[in-house]
């Protein structure tokens, strides 16, 4: 988890940025994570999430105490041609060395954070990481001081940037900010994977204006709609959601709310790909399925069917195929688990 900072903003005695009371809640951010790394909370995030086993992968268990994120960011699918990764809020350091298990490679990892707490602990964990793990070195991760908002890297340097539970806690303005420099320092065609809650419906205004829960990734959720608009607003033409699940209910009775409210945890991949004229790819897990007389199905835009052979869909492909009207074509709702087997 990293905590931020505004790129026009003087620095703040950490190194770090505040540009005035927009970005008072950062200062909740920065003392919450400051204690996280000191002392493991296992209330802040998903805490208690499986973790991934890898062969000869060993976590220590102080990074596992601290694995403060809603998901996971890492997979082999998203690793196989990157030579870079960018992880932007290093935590304890948990999903660098998972990064750094595929690419292996010295200065593979970088990963920027800025709170110095937080750097200083995952700059330890990695030294006992390297003590456990024989094919790992420290030199594999490179840990600075960095902004989500002003990130220390060149244009188009890296192949996939991730990020767990972090985007969350932004403001609007500033969850702009932070996408557009994810953007900017993919290379083309790079990867974008995200792990953060969202709601069910907007967070209402008490909630979303109380920095502490902001900071416990509790009330800044973007109901899903909004949150992969922003993403496709910062210029990334193809999403994908590859899984969706409950992480936490905010009761009524606690927080004040007329009725309880879900938020759920996304994972999401966004592509640096062109935005298509038509709109984005987005893709939620739907499926065509063509049962007709004939060997195959020619849509007309550039899909083929196998009969009775289901294919993946992105969300405006499945809505132009409802809009044929055939009895012969089935075409299922969002699963919100994408393999990577579709068509666009």
């Amino acid at each position: 988890m990293d905590t931020h900072s505004g790129p026009d903003a003087s620095p703040s005695p950490d190194g770090s940025a505040r540009d005035g009371a927009d970005s008072s809640y950062l200062d909740a951010v920065e003392a919450l994570y400051r204690e996280a790394a000191d002392v493991p909370q296992p209330a802040l995030c998903c805490t208690q999430s499986p973790v991934w086993e890898l062969p000869g992968l060993v976590v220590p268990a102080a990074m596992l105490e601290r694995n403060y994120g809603c998901g996971s960011t890492v997979s082999p699918r998203d690793l196989a041609r990157a030579k870079r990764v960018l992880y932007v809020g290093v935590g304890a350091g948990m999903e660098a060395l998972q990064f750094a298990y595929f690419l292996r490679r010295p200065g593979g990892v970088v990963a920027v954070d800025t709170n110095a707490a937080m750097r200083a602990l995952a700059g330890e964990l990695l030294e006992d990481a390297a003590s456990v793990n024989e094919w790992f070195t420290p030199a594999m991760v490179q840990v600075r001081a960095g902004d989500a908002r002003a990130l220390p890297l060149p244009d188009a340097s890296v192949d996939v940037v991730a990020q767990n539970c972090l985007f969350n806690i932004f403001t609007r303005a500033h969850l702009a900010e932070a996408l557009a420099e994810a953007h900017r320092v993919l290379a083309p065609h790079g990867k974008l994977v995200l792990s953060d809650p969202v709601a069910e419906r907007p967070i209402p205004a008490h909630l979303a204006a109380d920095d502490r829960l902001r900071a416990a990734c509790l009330s800044g959720a973007l109901p899903l709609s909004e949150y992969l608009a922003a993403l496709v607003d910062a210029g990334f033409g193809t999403l994908e959601v590859r899984a969706r699940r409950p992480y936490r209910v905010l009761d009524a009775a606690r927080y004040g709310l007329e009725d309880n409210l879900l938020l759920e945890a996304v994972e999401v991949v966004a592509i640096k790909d062109p935005v298509p004229a038509d709109g984005p790819c987005i893709f939620t897990g739907r499926t065509a399925i063509y049962v007709g007389d004939e060997d195959t199905l020619d849509d007309g835009r550039g899909h083929v069917l196998l009969r009775d052979l289901p294919l993946g869909v992105c969300d405006k492909t499945a809505s132009a195929l409802e809009g044929l009207g055939r009895a012969d074509l089935i075409v299922t709702k969002s699963t919100w688990h994408y393999p990577g087997d579709g068509c666009c």
